[in-house]
């Protein structure tokens, strides 16, 4: 077995000069495609040949990839055909743009690259539902090679499941052409949920006019290329009633000719595109990239027209942000935040409001299937606080106006928005909502911390001022309920309801500190002081009532507990300077003795974590060694686990199995570290404050 040391490499590439690149050896799943959460496609195997390609859910999703070296076919991509051997897997890459895979055989050397430009400093790109798929094929001996390359789509990408029907079609924009595929009913926004794929849209599949191509609509192109090098001249386009088993798949040959030592890269464009993206408050809202009524057509065309542009942008972003998070947390660290930045950004859909303001909705991934969850939106929060603020507050911006309606009748902040794709009104806690079912403590504290942190990055109060009838409402319930929690839920409801939480104790005294803050910029000045002074005092009672000798207790009432108390990071990162450094000191060094295999467990009560909290907790330290101590065997975790599936956030720290949630946002909070650098910050804000 290797230790976690040697499992990462530097090698060194890219065209804008030497720089630095996290080789990590494996991922528990590897990001292919990652728009958003219907539209995401991973590898779960650690060759790219040993499995069919899925969606995050585990659903397959089928694109195959076969490719004729001197008349004999090799498989690159997918396990179909079986029959077809496995080209030799050579070398695998994952950067924050970039998934990259290494093939050699028969005297051809291959590397497949999935280019998804997910630059957050740019919203028109960041929305545009487009993933680039390149070749660069080159000989590995003196020899030229006759090689052409097979990429062929399974049209249940386009569906749910395989009992939907199906149309298929080809079209041509001023660039490319395109083969496209969706449902034959077209139900836009009809259901909600969480184990859902989409079913209304169309996937398309869209390759240059100046590339050497076949395009065809086809069943069994895999086996008809592998078998003669070539596909059926027509389509074979199933009729509406053939159900998806019958239905051709969308299917393109490209022709790299007489292949040297020279490259010769050809590339596509896979990309998938619905005209209503999600239904809030009974309106259905279009993706960002349509507020101005751009056409799918425009869209793709755009997108081909920008690629030579990209590619290097994208490079460029991948060097410079693993050389900064390298920096600021170690190579364990950079690997870990590399593979969740695409998951991060895929669990979410930009779409324009009817004003074409910005609004993003979180999918609650494998949890319940909310929208809009304030407590998945809090652990997400550093990752876009670091890159882009506005996409923050486009998500707060929907629960603030919802919260502002009538039918919100309660004092404290509403938990979610709905189930995915609808945001219609809170869902959980079942029918007659009462506080009972809900976390009124913990989602007021998330939204009031969140305001402020957003204030802080824009410098400005805007928010905050628009709201502030709702904000003030919920400082009042935590001025009263928050320094003692009574039996209430927290983020973590796996674990059931805990009183006298002290971690959730904590997130109310900041939330205080931060209505605090926010009064201080919009000069209310009276509130601004009686806030400030009654966090301060908050505070001071929590240390007498949390501390156990060596360490704070996980309630107030329950001598011999222990739990991380992740929410302190607040105080830290924001100023408000409430609890002294000793609390933070204190509880790490109480830490360092309860760290298994995988990682820290969330607290005493079980060996499992969660890994959004376990980097927050990690952050509080003051010696990089305790850093490192908490980071390495998640690191170690993350190369190991035997659940292979995109990143879990609840996992158990001593078999590192999966024990709940997959594909969530919520591992953006691994960025907290890198938000802890102000100096790295103020960076990258300043280039998404260029755009």
């Amino acid at each position: 077995m290797k230790t976690a040391a040697s499992l990462l490499t530097f090698c060194f590439a890219f065209c804008l000069g030497v720089c630095p690149v996290i080789s990590q050896e494996r991922a528990p799943a590897t990001p292919l495609i990652t728009h958003d959460p219907y539209f995401s496609v991973w590898s779960t195997t650690d060759r790219l040949t040993d499995s069919d390609t899925s969606h995050w859910t585990g659903s397959p999703q089928p694109i195959s990839g076969i490719v004729r070296i001197d008349g004999s076919p090799f498989r690159f991509l997918g396990h179909h055909p079986d029959a077809v051997p496995a080209m030799e897997q050579t070398g695998r890459s994952i950067t924050p743009t970039h998934t990259r895979y290494q093939f050699r055989q028969n005297g051809v050397a291959l590397e497949l690259s999935f280019f998804t430009p997910a630059i957050t400093s740019d919203l028109d790109l960041l929305s545009r539902p487009v993933t680039y798929l390149a070749w660069s094929i080159q000989a590995t001996d003196a020899a030229r090679h006759q090689v052409s390359v097979l990429l062929d789509v399974d049209p249940v990408i386009a569906v749910n499941d395989r009992s939907q029907k199906v149309l298929s079609f080809r079209n041509q924009t001023s660039l490319l052409n395109v083969l496209s595929v969706g449902s034959r009913d077209q139900e836009i926004l009809n259901r909600s949920g969480d184990n859902l794929r989409i079913d209304w849209g169309y996937f398309h599949l869209g390759v240059p006019k100046d590339e050497d191509a076949t395009l065809a609509i086809t069943p069994h192109p895999a086996e008809t290329f592998a078998a003669l090098g070539k596909l059926p001249v027509s389509d074979s386009i199933g009729m509406p009633e053939s159900a998806l088993q019958e239905s051709p798949h969308l299917a393109t040959i490209l022709d790299f000719g007489s292949v040297g030592t020279q490259p010769v890269t050809r590339h596509l464009l896979l990309s998938y595109t619905e005209d209503y993206a999600i239904q809030y408050l009974q309106r259905n809202l279009r993706p960002y990239w349509q507020r101005n009524n751009k056409t799918v057509e425009e869209m793709l065309d755009s997108a081909e027209g920008q690629y030579a542009a990209l590619e290097p942008r994208g490079k460029t972003l991948d060097a410079e942000l693993t050389a900064d998070l390298t920096k600021v947390g170690g190579e364990h660290y950079a690997a870990l935040a590399i593979l969740a930045y695409r998951q991060t950004l895929a669990a979410h859909k930009l779409v324009a409001d009817a004003n074409g303001d910005p609004m993003l909705f979180a999918k609650e991934n494998f949890s319940n299937g909310c929208i809009a969850t304030v407590d998945v939106l809090y652990p997400s929060a550093p990752f876009f606080l670091f890159f882009q603020p506005k996409l923050l507050e486009a998500q707060l911006l929907p629960v603030l106006e919802y919260a502002s309606l009538a039918r919100w009748r309660f004092p404290f902040s509403p938990h979610d928005l709905g189930q995915y794709p609808l945001a219609n009104g809170q869902v959980y806690g079942g029918g007659e909502l009462t506080e009972e079912d809900q976390m009124p403590v913990e989602e007021s504290g998330n939204m009031l911390i969140l305001v402020d942190a957003v204030a802080r990055a824009e410098g400005n109060a805007k928010l905050a001022e628009r709201y502030w009838p709702q904000l003030t409402k919920w400082a009042q319930y935590l001025k009263e309920k928050g320094l003692d929690p009574e039996n209430q839920l927290t983020t973590d409801d796996f674990a059931g309801h805990v009183a006298h939480n002290a971690n959730l104790s904590i997130k109310a005294i900041d939330a205080l500190a931060a209505y605090a803050d926010l009064a201080h910029l919009l000069r209310h000045d009276a509130e601004a002081n009686e806030y400030s002074a009654t966090a301060k005092t908050m505070a001071g009672k929590w240390v007498a009532m949390a501390v156990e000798g060596d360490h704070y207790k996980l309630a107030f009432n329950s001598p011999g507990t222990w739990s991380q108390k992740y929410n302190l990071i607040w105080d830290q990162l924001l100023g408000y300077d409430l609890f002294p450094k000793a609390v933070r000191e204190t509880e790490m060094t109480y830490y360092m003795g309860k760290i298994n295999r995988y990682g820290l467990p969330l607290d005493i009560r079980a060996d499992y974590t969660k890994l959004d909290w376990s980097l927050w907790t990690a952050t509080l330290a003051s010696d990089p060694a305790q850093f490192n101590a908490i980071i390495d065997p998640i690191y170690r975790w993350i190369n190991e686990t035997p659940t292979r599936v995109p990143l879990t956030d609840w996992y158990d720290t001593k078999t590192g199995k999966q024990i709940g949630f997959q594909a969530r946002s919520v591992v953006g909070g691994v960025f907290i570290k890198a938000l802890s650098d102000k100096q790295l910050t103020a960076k990258w804000r300043a280039q998404a404050a260029q755009q």
